[in-house]
């Protein structure tokens, strides 16, 4: 079975040849661009709607018509980034109009099949590498290349949103880091500090307990939150090599390298909030936010759940190192950004639309809106506009020595789907039988990676 011994190898083993020949990587651009993997296989229906009204505008052209815009933020501090977004897109474009058809992030995410299959928005929200590749194979994805280049995005970036085939199916707009979280005042005022190695987080979560705080805020009713924690763990004691290739269907989910991942992670069960699989992300951030739970280990969109005048509070580390052979260099930092669906109905329109989102004024845009950190994923983004806390997440990427791109990107959809979420929560309810567990994943994996 292969082993990938670099970070470029790895890009090279994953990005269409004649995309790799000529990359001329630098360290910090291979740390912006490492492909997104994975996606979740669609439910019937549940997503026709996000398409079906178009505007009446047809073809209306880069001069006017209707784009619409589907999105997978509904009711959110981020459905408001949306939409500040195509109100200055609009104030920007005279006569194009984005209709915004929102739903709900993880609806979205797990009937993304169906919806393409059906009556999609010109453009929709969507993820780099692996999960615009999966669609862009099977014709549901539109071919956006004459898009590019676009001022301001680096090349590694534009491999991320390059198909099998060699052409750009995908624009990509922003990214973050996953990382530990905590507020300030409460580290502050217990005189903690940011631990550097697994045994001093474990004390410090310790003496959380005594100090009567919930050491981990922790949920997993949605599926995916838990899949961040066994990401880290499986890098800080197999390394970012070995869990690419997990990922990739290289490595045995029932070695006993994954099982001593379970091990650890059913270790450090005790420190984390219970009852996960009843609980939203959005329900433990606000554990965080009320300084019911000192640490939360997810990405930065979790200061939604923060007023704004308590944002500032918001400090995190990158989880410990739990081997100091492997270190701590390792973290996932996804890139999220916009498709264009295969056949739509203001081609023109949406391409300009499309142009804009990955402009500088995308991110003033959104910024200004919500104050939330936003990542561009253009560097020529005004930075000054940024947040301490995205000032800190922006470093932590370009220090990162390998970046993992979140385990439901990073592996087949299904696969992720089917497999990795019933497991997950299963385990989360019985960690005591990790050979079983372990067990049925493999045999699961060998199943659909044979297909």
């Amino acid at each position: 079975m292969p082993r990938f011994r670099s970070r470029d190898e790895y890009l090279a083993s994953i990005v269409p040849p004649s995309a790799s020949a000529t990359a001329g990587l630098r360290r910090r651009s291979f740390l912006k661009g490492t492909l997104a993997a994975g996606a979740a296989i669609g439910f019937p229906g549940l997503l026709a709607a996000c398409g079906g009204d178009q505007g009446g505008t047809g073809g209306g052209g880069g001069g006017g018509g209707t784009v619409t815009w589907g999105t997978n933020e509904s009711g959110t501090t981020f459905a408001e980034q949306h939409q500040a977004e195509a109100r200055d897109f609009e104030s920007k474009n005279d006569g194009i109009k984005v209709k915004i058809n929102a739903v709900e992030h993880n609806t979205f995410q797990e009937n993304i099949n169906n919806y393409l299959q059906g009556s999609p928005d010109d453009v929709f929200t969507w993820f780099a590498g692996y999960r615009m590749r999966f669609f862009a194979e099977r014709g549901l994805i539109g071919d956006v290349s004459d898009v590019w280049p676009l001022e301001g995005i680096p090349d590694s970036f534009k491999e991320a949103s390059t198909g099998n085939d060699g052409k750009q199916y995908f624009v990509p707009q922003s990214y973050y880091p996953w990382a530990v979280f905590h507020r300030k005042s409460v580290f502050q005022k217990n005189g903690y500090e940011q631990p550097k190695t697994l045994d001093e987080m474990t004390s410090l979560a310790k003496q959380m307990q005594k100090d009567g705080l919930v050491p981990f805020a922790f949920a997993d009713k949605d599926g995916w939150p838990a899949m961040g924690t066994f990401d880290v763990l499986n890098m800080r004691i197999n390394g970012f090599d070995y869990h690419i290739n997990l990922m990739a269907g290289e490595e045995a989910w029932d070695s006993a390298e994954v099982k001593a991942v379970f091990d650890m992670w059913r270790s450090l069960l005790p420190y984390h909030q219970t009852d996960a699989l009843g609980r939203t992300w959005q329900e433990a951030a606000q554990a965080l936010q009320k300084r019911q739970a000192g640490m939360y280990l997810l990405g930065t969109f979790m200061n939604e759940q923060f007023p704004e005048n308590e944002r500032a509070d918001i400090d995190f580390f990158t989880f410990p190192e739990i081997d100091p052979a492997i270190g701590a260099g390792a973290i996932d930092a996804p890139i999220d950004g916009n498709c264009m669906s295969a056949k739509p109905k203001n081609e023109e329109g949406a391409k300009t639309f499309l142009k804009y989102l990955a402009s500088p004024d995308a991110l003033t845009a959104a910024v200004k809106a919500t104050k939330l950190p936003f990542i561009s994923a253009n560097e020529n983004a005004d930075q000054s506009a940024y947040t301490e806390l995205q000032k800190k997440s922006a470093e932590l990427v370009g220090q990162a020595e390998n970046i993992a791109q979140f385990l439901d990107r990073d592996t087949r959809p299904d696969f992720a789907s089917t497999v990795i979420i019933p497991a997950f929560q299963e385990f989360i309810k019985n960690p005591d039988d990790i050979d079983g567990l372990t067990k049925s994943i493999e045999e699961q994996k060998q199943s659909i990676f044979a297909g």
